[in-house]
């Protein structure tokens, strides 16, 4: 029995590049669709969040997305340049952010395109694997896009003849996160269930399996 969930999932996040290949993975092996939607980082969506915040968080952040790539074995870096613009001091947040917009109206109109899983998974490993510098320079952006089965050139074309389109879906999976009662990522949700965290895409699949998901056979992945 095929079933679906979402995926909520920020460029910006960490945590939502360090679950990528496992979720890529999930969806090679059992029958199930991912199905992408793309929201801003908290530091965006909520721009006071971080100068409230405990200072002890970004340390820990820094150590425990560090040590979570070691254990899985995974490359990681933080994006040079920074998707968001924000002061490293104060953490107060720009009002404008042309980099995270636009990477976010990207990701939408590849999952408009059937690739969504694909084009996270290629993008964000190019923004966190330590490979690239200037991604935003060059042909970084099409070279990921190109990985993934797309033309950036005709990504950045959809999001540039409908940008009101992009950012009212955008809009519309921001308030479908919260809706399902979270709003942090990497969050899926499964039947109105949030499951928040790379660390519990185990638990999805163990829900998953509880309503009759099965191995494929083919071992071919749905995208989404």
């Amino acid at each position: 029995m095929s079933l679906s969930f979402d995926v909520f999932w920020s460029f910006r996040s960490p945590y939502s590049y360090l679950v990528t290949k496992r979720l890529v993975r999930l969806v090679e092996e059992w029958d199930v669709t991912a199905v992408i939607r793309p929201v801003r980082p908290l530091a965006v969506r909520t721009p006071d969040h971080f100068v409230r915040m405990d200072p002890l968080w970004r340390p820990y952040l820094f150590l425990d997305t560090k040590r979570t790539a070691d254990y899985l074995g995974l490359p990681f870096a933080r994006p040079r340049p920074d998707p968001i613009i924000q002061d490293p001091q104060t953490n107060v947040i720009a009002a404008e952010q042309p980099y995270i917009q636009n990477l976010t109206h990207l990701g939408i109109a590849a999952c408009r395109m059937g690739r969504g899983l694909a084009y996270i998974d290629h993008v964000g490993s190019m923004l966190w694997d330590g490979t690239v510098v200037g991604w935003d320079q060059g042909d970084h952006l099409a070279r990921a896009a190109a990985a993934a089965g797309l033309d950036h050139d005709r990504l950045q074309a959809m999001v540039d003849d409908d940008r009101d389109g992009c950012e009212a879906e955008l809009q519309a999976n921001e308030a479908a996160l919260r809706a399902a009662g979270h709003w942090g990522v990497p969050t899926f949700v499964f039947e109105g269930e949030p499951f928040f965290g790379q660390d519990h895409l185990d638990v999805l699949l163990w829900r998953l399996r509880r309503h009759g998901t099965a191995r494929r056979s083919s071992g071919e992945a749905v995208d989404g």
